[in-house]
């Protein structure tokens, strides 16, 4: 499937029951001009149906997955885990050249593995700090998860962790 990150993104959204137009806005953060060119990519390829129904105030609009489209997604994930795996091994092995030429050819999944929680977080913070960087060498802020496993947020610059204790 040669579909940019945020195509993928959308699928991952309809596929998990977001049907809406407005709300796989909110949960893809993509701008609607950009969602509706996405939508009709996928639409196109037979990865997703737009159906009318009749509601109380009128026609709505749901989008969802098709059995093509959740088989892609299983396929999509499948290979971002395949490749997260195989950053964990080469963060293991301790190879910085290989670790970081890894990450560097495949910086455009980062954002999908994130999405679809396939990254180990603190694992992925281990991998920066092994090569002396920030997650925002590879990762916009605004892409980067608001909670790191429950237990706080992390700083904007991919560094540390803002624990809440409840006071």
């Amino acid at each position: 499937m040669d579909e940019e990150p945020k195509d993928v993104i959308v699928l991952g959204t309809i596929k998990s029951g977001v049907k809406s137009f407005n709300k796989i806005c909110q949960v893809a953060k993509i701008e609607p001009t950009e969602l509706n060119s996405i939508l009709e990519k996928l639409e196109s390829r037979g990865l997703i149906d737009v159906r009318e129904k009749k509601g109380l105030f009128g026609k709505k609009v749901e989008i969802i997955a098709t059995e093509k489209g959740a088989k892609e997604l299983e396929y999509r994930i499948h290979e971002l885990e395949g490749k997260w795996n195989q950053m964990a091994q080469l963060y293991k092995s301790g190879d910085k050249q290989k670790l970081q030429k890894y990450m560097d050819e495949n910086k455009i999944s980062f954002k999908e593995m994130m999405f679809f929680g396939v990254i180990d977080m603190v694992m992925f913070s281990m991998m920066f700090s092994m090569l002396g960087m920030t997650m925002t060498n590879f990762i916009p802020a605004e892409d980067m998860p608001q909670d790191a496993g429950g237990e706080g947020d992390i700083d904007s610059d991919g560094g540390g962790f803002d624990f809440d204790i409840g006071f």
